[in-house]
């Protein structure tokens, strides 16, 4: 890999809004996720992921979500409950074609349900599809 395409990679992290010291909660963790992006991530907040059992307030979510994984909704409400007021939520859903892909509708409308609201999605890996919730007063300080 270039430099460049190293530079590219390592900021994706902070592109997707991860800043140093960031306390941040990782949800729904198993074998398919994107090691490398989780890595990128503890780059840039200079700390491990905390996992779900975390019982503090955080101050961001990185929601990993299949569509065999329940109600999106839930999910997503359940993320906010231990989320410090104005953090965000970086949802994670599989791209197009893999196995657990959430429709873009889906998605959209469990946010709005869940009082987010939703960024453009970007691509977060070979595999992923990222895209950052906020809550409406994070979305106004922007």
């Amino acid at each position: 890999m270039s430099a460049t395409a190293d530079h590219a990679e390592s900021n994706l992290a902070a592109r997707l809004g991860f800043q140093p010291e960031q306390v941040v909660q990782e949800i729904g963790y198993d074998d398919d996720v994107d090691q490398e992006l989780r890595e990128d991530i503890e780059k840039i907040i200079g700390s491990e992921l905390v996992d779900e059992d975390y019982d503090d307030v955080a101050d961001g979510v990185v929601l990993w979500f299949r569509e065999d994984d329940g109600d999106l909704t839930d999910a997503l409400v359940d993320a906010i409950a231990y989320m410090e007021e104005g953090g965000s939520i970086l949802l994670l859903t599989p791209k197009t074609g893999r196995d657990g892909y959430v429709e873009p509708s889906e998605i959209g409308e469990a946010s709005t349900t869940a009082g987010l609201s939703a960024a453009k999605s970007i691509s977060a890996g070979k595999d992923w599809t990222a895209s950052r919730l906020s809550t409406p007063k994070a979305a106004k300080k922007r």
